[in-house]
C-alpha cells in the first residue's frame, strides 16, 4: 500500500506531505467489493452509503469534505484513489433516485439502492441484535475518483 501511496504522490504534488490515509473497500463480501471497486476506477460510483449507526458502534468520526482514502478490493489491492466532495445525512426513506444513480450500484435505481442497502445494513446490525429502520440515518458521502 505504501508503494501505491508514494505512486500517487508523485503523480500528485499536491499531497507530497499528507500522510497515507485510510483504505478501504465497499460492502461485505468479494463478489460486490470487487464490483464496487472497478465502479470507483471507472468514475461510475461516485457516493457511498453508510449508517450513521456504523459509525457511532465504532466511535468513528464521520467523514468529511476534503478526505482522501484509498479504495481496494476485497483482497485489499489498491484500486484508486478518492476525495469526499459533499456529506449530507439522510433518512433511509429520503434517499431520492438521483442520489442512487450518484452511487452508480447495480441498475443505478432508487429500488435496487434499497434492497441491497436494506439488506446491507440488516446484515451488520444483526450482531447487535438490531434491525435498519425507514427513519434510520444514512451518510451519503459523496466522492470523486482523483486516481
Amino acid at each position: 500500500m505504501t508503494a501505491y501511496w508514494k505512486e500517487f504522490q508523485i503523480n500528485h504534488d499536491e499531497y507530497l506531505n499528507i500522510q497515507q490515509p485510510q483504505t478501504f473497500f465497499f460492502c461485505d463480501n468479494k463478489r460486490d467489493a470487487d464490483e464496487c471497486a472497478e465502479l470507483v476506477v471507472q468514475k461510475i460510483k461516485q457516493a457511498t452509503s453508510p449508517s450513521v449507526w456504523w459509525f457511532e458502534k465504532n466511535k468513528e468520526p464521520l467523514p468529511k469534505k476534503g478526505d482522501i482514502a484509498i479504495v481496494t478490493n476485497w483482497d485489499g489491492e489498491p484500486k484508486a484513489v478518492i476525495r469526499t466532495t459533499k456529506v449530507e445525512i439522510v433518512k433511509f426513506k429520503d434517499i431520492t433516485a438521483k442520489y442512487a444513480h450518484t452511487e452508480g450500484e447495480g441498475d443505478k435505481t432508487l429500488a435496487h439502492w434499497k434492497k441491497v442497502h436494506w439488506d446491507f445494513y440488516q446484515n451488520e446490525m444483526k450482531a447487535f441484535n438490531e434491525s435498519p429502520r425507514e427513519d434510520m440515518e444514512i451518510v451519503c458521502e459523496y466522492f470523486e475518483t482523483i486516481w
